[in-house]
């Protein structure tokens, strides 16, 4: 009888067990030198800290990717830009069809798609980047998606450039400097740490986008806007510079548990000033921000919280 009862204690504590295990999950942030593998790590560590049980594996990545990653099931959080997850829920190119399993979680703060070129470069405007070097972000990146984009509402490709390259931040920054890439994409805040690394070793300049370009880019995707990088943003920048831009947002499985994605959600809106020590474009955030309507469906457990404080 004592081992029947041992049993079904071992039994009932393993039941109880099952859900600690299934919060063992897989968060994808993004390029080394982004913003989004540090911003990722402080997530983790108040998430980890907060939710009992909960087991973060934080792992590199890039937007695409990152919702690929958890439509597919090979992860469960994810960073994403606000546009390709759009084209994601669309099925559109380059994903290969409609995501199904992806849900929203929070926005979180604007990206700049910044065109930095060496100053004596003689680029002036996108057009003139035919027949250059460019480096650029991995394929499954937003950035290079919407440098392939840019190129080709201009009349290019890649193969009108002299050299594509697909590096991380770091890698792409010593190539410009070296002399060999003269135009560096890449969609992040702004100033981007990169960009001031290769502006203390080189003068560089901004490519502001044209109105062709961001009507094109609009008319195909409603998740673009217009932004401005201040002037002073970067040394000897002395005018602003309009931008593409969109925002970064975090997306999450539409079957993580409800209770778990309530608890993140709420633990963000509680430690605002925590990312913004990491990504200061975050400070001021409000649970107002993180639940605005981007096209992307809110997972029921954030939707509860948002709804709780009154943001929906």
């Amino acid at each position: 009888m004592r081992f029947v009862r041992a049993m079904c204690a071992a039994a009932m504590a393993a039941a109880f067990a099952l859900p600690v295990a299934a919060q063992q999950v897989t968060f994808m942030t993004g390029p080394q030198g982004g913003a989004w593998i540090p911003l990722g790590g402080a997530l983790k560590g108040m998430w980890e800290k907060e939710i009992p049980g909960l087991q973060i594996q934080a792992v590199p990545g890039a937007g695409i990717a990152n919702v690929r990653g958890v439509d597919e099931g090979k992860a469960q959080i994810g960073f994403g830009n606000s546009s390709t997850t759009v084209d994601g829920l669309a099925g559109n190119p380059p994903y290969p069809k409609k995501t199904t399993n992806v849900c929203q979680l929070a926005n979180l703060y604007p990206q700049y798609f910044q065109v930095v070129v060496t100053a004596d470069s003689n680029v002036n405007t996108f057009a003139d980047m035919k027949g250059k070097s460019v480096v650029t972000q991995p394929k499954g990146n937003t950035a290079e998606l919407l440098t392939a984009e840019v190129l080709k509402i201009n009349g290019l490709n890649y193969q009108s450039l002299s050299k594509i390259s697909f590096q991380s931040y770091t890698d792409a920054v010593s190539l410009v400097k070296d002399g060999h890439a003269q135009v560096f994409t890449l969609g992040t805040t702004a100033p981007a740490s990169s960009v001031m690394d290769l502006a203390s070793a080189r003068d560089i300049k901004l490519l502001p986008v044209d109105d062709k370009t961001m009507a094109e880019l609009k008319k195909s995707n409603a998740g673009y806007n217009r932004l401005i990088i201040k002037a002073g943003t970067y040394p000897k920048q002395d005018k602003d510079v309009p931008v593409i831009g969109y925002s970064t947002h975090l997306v999450v499985a539409c079957d993580l548990p409800d209770d778990v994605v309530y608890k993140m959600t709420k633990i963000m809106a509680a430690n605002v000033e925590g990312m913004a020590a990491v990504v200061k474009p975050i400070t001021g955030l409000t649970p107002k921000d993180m639940a605005l309507d981007i096209g992307v469906p809110l997972h029921k457990g954030a939707a509860k919280y948002y709804k709780e404080v009154g943001a929906i």
